[in-house]
């Protein structure tokens, strides 16, 4: 007997429970059910015993839990469906009307777009994905334009049985990187090395994320270009990380071909510690020359908040030593903070590198900040200032002498 009802229990799930579950026959089952256990108990013992109904019953509650687990398995898969298909709706909608909205965005997108928390945040990151949209587009067509006319200049050039004698030596782009690339194998080996500490996920959305990857691109560019490059090195990274996600964006193919390091492990575990310097801009101390024999920490954030101390902490907390660049010491500040991009970090430090001259360095400071270098003569810098306190900052001119006299006590006064 426990032996047929095991077998009519196999049968009932492999076959009529799908069945019922599709075409909503949930009421019908069970008497189908019941009929079927009956029968077959007649046809084998027309005296059924009391313990046979017991296991009736505990077989209806094993069909119908297994028959709810199916239909919330086939009803879970519509629900996220179907709000995506409502969110694309929406964003059609928005189209319509005439709002900043992508023509394509990719499933990631659109579930960021559901998960943002209020409207206007919904709006926020639509214009980005728009203004971003835009902006690839115009690339592409700028890049279209000059492609076409490389190829006019060529056809001309064609065209013309004259030829052009040049002393200088042409060299292609695949030739050019093949040196890049054997210059900074070489710096993996003899080069000082620069550490990006990627530790500030966590400080970060995802936008200032995106950002920050960007500027260490172009300074990874930058740094392989140049005579004597740094070797990089990616302190604590991880791989399930967004900095991951990124850099597999931007390089793709190439990034297991970078000739840099990249590791999970904190650069005190890696390098000593009387050896490490971090630059913040929070740092009370201030950086007065480089020092090739140092290993200097760059923190890869990008806040547009500028959170000020976190770096600083961090370094105190790790009991390194701190730096700030000097721009009180050579530049007249003019406004904005102090905090610069680390692509701007990456281009001082390869001139300070190469030419020790702060100078030099600093000019890679934007032009915005700051209305000239302190080493001019005091009229200039008088007539600078005026014209500041006049036309931009409005402030009157006691309080633009009290601040230059507070960052040149010294050295100059104005009169």
């Amino acid at each position: 007997m426990q032996c047929a009802n095991m077998l009519l229990r196999k049968i009932v799930r492999s076959s009529v429970l799908p069945f019922a579950a599709q075409h909503g026959m949930k009421k019908d089952l069970f008497p189908l059910s019941r009929t079927l256990s009956l029968s077959l108990c007649l046809k084998q013992d027309k005296a059924c015993e009391p313990s046979d109904k017991l296991d009736l019953d505990e077989w209806k509650k094993v069909m119908r839990s297994g028959l709810q687990e199916e239909v919330s398995e086939t009803v879970s898969e519509p629900k996220e469906l179907s709000s995506l298909a409502a969110a694309r709706e929406t964003l059609e909608m928005w189209r319509l009307a005439g709002r900043a909205v992508p023509e394509n965005i990719s499933e990631e997108q659109l579930k960021t777009f559901m998960e943002c928390p209020s409207k206007s945040a919904k709006k926020k990151y639509l214009k980005y994905l728009r203004l971003k949209e835009l902006h690839k587009k115009s690339h592409k067509r700028k890049m279209d334009e000059k492609r076409e006319r490389r190829l006019e200049a060529q056809d001309q050039a064609s065209n013309t049985d004259e030829t052009k004698k040049s002393s200088f030596v042409f060299l292609p782009s695949s030739a050019m990187d093949k040196a890049y690339h054997w210059r900074a194998a070489q710096s993996m080996i003899f080069g000082q090395p620069l550490v990006f500490d990627m530790s500030y996920e966590k400080e970060m959305s995802v936008r200032e994320v995106t950002n920050t990857v960007k500027q260490i691109v172009l300074s990874e560019s930058f740094n392989r270009r140049t005579v004597d490059p740094f070797h990089i090195h990616f302190c604590n990274f991880k791989e399930d990380s967004l900095y991951h996600e990124e850099f597999i964006k931007h390089y793709r193919e190439a990034w297991d071909k970078l000739l840099i390091t990249v590791t999970d492990q904190c650069y005190t575990e890696i390098f000593p510690k009387d050896k490490l310097i971090y630059l913040t801009a929070d740092s009370p101390k201030v950086m007065k020359k480089f020092d090739h024999d140092k290993i200097y920490i760059v923190g890869s954030m990008v806040d547009k908040s500028i959170k000020t101390g976190v770096s600083l902490a961090r370094a105190k907390r790790l009991g390194l030593e701190t730096a700030a660049l000097p721009l009180d010491k050579y530049l007249l500040w003019s406004t904005g903070g102090k905090n610069l991009t680390l692509d701007q970090m990456m281009h001082i430090l390869v001139t300070l590198k190469d030419t020790a001259d702060w100078k030099k360095a600093l000019e890679f400071v934007p032009k915005r900040k700051y209305c000239g270098f302190v080493n001019k003569p005091v009229k200039e810098l008088k007539r600078t200032l005026d014209l500041i306190n006049t036309l931009k900052l409005g402030r009157r001119r006691e309080g633009v002498e009290k601040q230059f006299a507070k960052n040149h006590p010294k050295k100059y006064t104005l009169k």
